[in-house]
């Protein structure tokens, strides 16, 4: 296992600057965030020229990418056109771990499956993995019916975000069967109250989501995840440093 740090935690930066404050915070890996919605780089951005994306990813200040976290927005075939652009980039910068978001609630079961096997084929031809986030107000906020996917759909695999079954309707819920499935993992420290708080004063337990990891040899990333919201007066720099420490601390 090894310590990295999102692109997201900076969402009001550009690319190239948020790279930069992880440069300064000590981090050697980086978890490049992919959205329309951002300030970063953009699924459409990648679709129209996967060569100028790859040259963006690959400036990283000596950082190495360690996967990519995607949300597109759509459906049909320029939704799986613009996944497919973000899977080329993925093996071009020879990442493995590609994460994707699940179906809002009330999508049918049926058609979340065939999407997300859609996906997985898809990345399979380019040698990468498809994680599925764990996230409140989404089907895998229940991590029973994480598990069900998984289960019906083969190659899938998930991205742990455990702030979610501390905080939300699922909070206290038993995540363990979804160990076995893990391929990234996104982190900060989360209250039943509020899903990001500072570090320490949570309740999410690092020793033993390390420990469990180890249980099932996951050697991928820990990513740390920690948004910056200006209004909160928390220093931002302090507690993405405080995490770093922590999870090396703990491997």
């Amino acid at each position: 296992m090894f310590v990295a740090a999102s692109t997201a935690c900076f969402p009001q930066l550009p690319l190239e600057e948020a790279l930069s404050r992880l440069v300064d915070l000590e981090f050697s890996r980086v978890e490049i965030d992919i959205r329309e919605s951002g300030h970063q780089l953009k699924p459409s951005q990648v679709q129209a020229d996967v060569e100028e994306a790859v040259h963006l990813c690959r400036e990283t200040h000596r950082m190495t990418p360690v996967a990519l976290a995607i949300d597109i927005a759509g459906e049909g075939e320029p939704y799986y056109d613009q996944f497919r652009a973000c899977c080329k980039l993925a093996k071009a910068t020879k990442v493995v771990s590609i994460t994707v978001q699940s179906g809002e609630l009330g999508t049918p079961f049926n058609a979340e499956v065939e999407r997300l096997r859609e996906l997985v084929k898809i990345s399979t031809l380019e040698g990468v993995v498809v994680g599925l986030k764990t996230e409140v107000g989404r089907m895998t906020q229940d991590p029973n019916t994480a598990l069900v996917l998984c289960d019906h759909v083969k190659g899938l695999s998930i991205t742990l975000d455990p702030s979610h079954y501390v905080f939300g309707p699922f909070a206290g819920a038993n995540y363990d069967p979804l160990f076995k499935h893990t391929s990234h993992c996104q982190l900060r420290d989360t209250s039943k109250n509020r899903l990001q708080v500072r570090v320490g004063q949570g309740e999410v337990e690092y020793s033993r989501l390390v420990a469990q990891l180890a249980r099932f040899k996951y050697q991928r990333a820990l990513s740390v995840h920690i948004v910056e919201d200006p209004e909160s007066g928390v220093d931002h720099m302090a507690e993405m440093r405080k995490m770093r420490l922590l999870l090396e601390s703990l491997l």
